[in-house]
């Protein structure tokens, strides 16, 4: 297998987990309302979002106009794997207090 074959392998889902985790919380921030979050709060984490989503697209399109021979630093990934974690604190944070209150009080 050749590099760029490999860096192909490897980088494309990896790419497009990163856009689908980003498109996932891009709905979450844009649909519904985060009573532990500010207005202002959430419209940052959501402007965070939109502008990985961004960088992660041009990636996706660098590794396919150069077929597979231009990668991505690991540097410029490490945000984006932390925003994601961020994103998965929140909504998960949210789950659980959509499930507090559904329970029947004691």
């Amino acid at each position: 297998m050749s590099e760029s074959d490999l860096l192909k392998t490897l980088l494309e889902p990896l790419l497009e987990d990163f856009q689908y985790w980003f498109e996932r919380s891009q709905s979450l921030l844009e649909d519904q309302p985060i009573s532990f979050l500010s207005n202002q709060q959430q419209a940052d984490l959501l402007s965070r979002v939109l502008q990985a989503q961004k960088e992660v697209q041009t990636a996706q399109m660098l590794l396919r106009a150069t077929d597979g021979k231009v990668g991505v630093e690991t540097a410029l990934m490490v945000p984006w794997h932390s925003l994601i974690t961020e994103c998965w604190q929140v909504s998960s944070r949210l789950r659980l207090e959509r499930s507090q209150k559904k329970q029947p009080e004691s």
